[in-house]
């Protein structure tokens, strides 16, 4: 296997882990320690998201002085370990300790994506992120229907199991990549860099990435509002209480996502609409706002566009942030990104719970739908009228 398919491969594993359990925390804290409050689990979620975005520049960090590569392996070794803890964990209490000191270890697997892209000359860098997130979806899918299958055969117990698995299977492909000699060194390119005289970033760079975060901020603050109570809004909004077809329900923007990279790799270039990031922001609203109606097929139909939007704006976002860094910030801009990022989800966990609580799963979708109408105009009105930000965005951007 080549470098780049093996460092694909990984992130599956790492996608896969993290989608066992993420669209069925309800029912894991129900059936496992006998929780049913939708506040709980919207913290869980928040805390996830605090370990990592707390984490992620601690690693980019260290990645200065280990090789990405090595310090992947034994953080990777150590996340396992802790899963494998948490299987037994007697006490609501011990597993969070337990899960959190997993999610800030394996949060180290992050930084495959700036790493990959240094090893990308820069007209790949499109066809890489599009990879990449199919790869992302792909995981999602699988993960959330072997989740919602091994909930309902095995039990919260095994769901656990099979998230340790995932982050050994890295750690297995690490060492694999360092005992062939086919990791690629880049530590010797940073001393040299260092060595240099540090680079200057210019105020334009700088503000085109602070409004990039922010977007990127508020994107999945909207994106993600809806994701922690889903299932269970589809069971009861649907009477199926079937878990596997749940994860299937739930993985439906993973499959939109793999027809979106299939046409995107068929036609020659794609239509202005198909790559137009306000229509498509204005079709994720939709998409969600249709989810809050009580007809299934409705539902199964918000669930495709929601996908087919999150898909198309995914990766325009992250090849703008390509755009507007440079091979020597990469690792730190993608960490900067990625802070606002979680930021967004943690935030969105946190008002779940409560949204739900207080005016319940429907309405969450509403205000979900506005979240991205307002993320539309503001990508307007910052990458649409100001030519500057425009050049550097271009390829992101109608």
């Amino acid at each position: 296997m080549t470098l780049r398919t093996t460092i694909l491969i990984m992130s599956a594993f790492g996608v896969i882990s993290d989608s066992i359990l993420i669209a069925f925390y309800p029912q894991f804290f129900e059936l496992r320690y006998g929780l049913a409050s939708s506040v709980h689990v919207g913290a869980y979620i928040a805390a996830i998201s605090i370990a990592v975005m707390c984490m992620l520049p601690v690693w980019a960090r260290v990645a200065r002085r280990v090789e990405t590569m090595h310090l992947l392996a034994y953080t990777q070794l150590a996340a396992t370990a802790f899963c494998l803890l948490a299987i037994w964990a007697p006490t609501v209490e011990a597993y969070w300790l337990l899960t959190m000191l997993m999610f800030m270890t394996k949060a180290s697997y992050l930084l495959m994506f700036p790493y990959l892209m240094r090893l990308e000359p820069a007209n790949r860098h499109s066809v890489t992120i599009g990879l990449l997130s199919v790869v992302i979806h792909i995981g999602a899918i699988f993960g959330a229907a072997v989740g919602g299958l091994a909930l309902q055969e095995f039990g919260p117990r095994f769901c656990v199991a099979l998230m340790a698995a995932g982050d050994l299977a890295q750690f297995g492909l690490c060492t694999y990549l360092i005992r062939s000699g086919r990791v690629v060194r880049v530590l010797s390119a940073d001393e040299g860099e260092r060595a240099a005289p540090a680079p200057r970033r210019t105020p334009e760079a700088l503000s085109a990435l602070l409004k990039l975060s922010l977007l990127m901020f508020l994107f999945d603050f909207s994106a993600y509002l809806v994701r922690p109570f889903f299932t269970v809004y589809w069971e009861a909004r649907t009477g199926i209480s079937d878990q596997l077809l749940t994860g299937v329900i739930f993985a439906i923007p993973g499959i939109v996502a793999l027809f979106a990279l299939a046409l995107r790799h068929r036609m020659a270039s794609q239509p202005r609409w198909a790559d137009h990031t306000l229509l498509n922001l204005v079709i994720g609203a939709g998409g969600l706002a249709l989810q809050a109606s009580e007809s299934l097929w409705l539902i199964v139909l918000g669930r495709c566009l929601y996908g087919w939007a999150l898909y198309q704006v995914i990766v325009k976002l992250e090849v703008t942030l390509f755009k507007v860094s440079t091979p020597a910030f990469y690792a730190r801009d993608f960490g900067v990104t990625n802070f606002f990022q979680n930021l967004g989800v943690l935030l969105s966990s946190f008002s779940a719970g409560y949204l739900v609580d207080w005016v319940g799963v429907p309405t969450s979708f509403v205000i979900a739908a506005a979240g991205m109408l307002l993320t539309a105009v503001i990508d307007r009105g910052w990458f649409g009228v100001d030519s500057r930000h425009r050049t550097s965005a271009e390829v992101c951007h109608a």
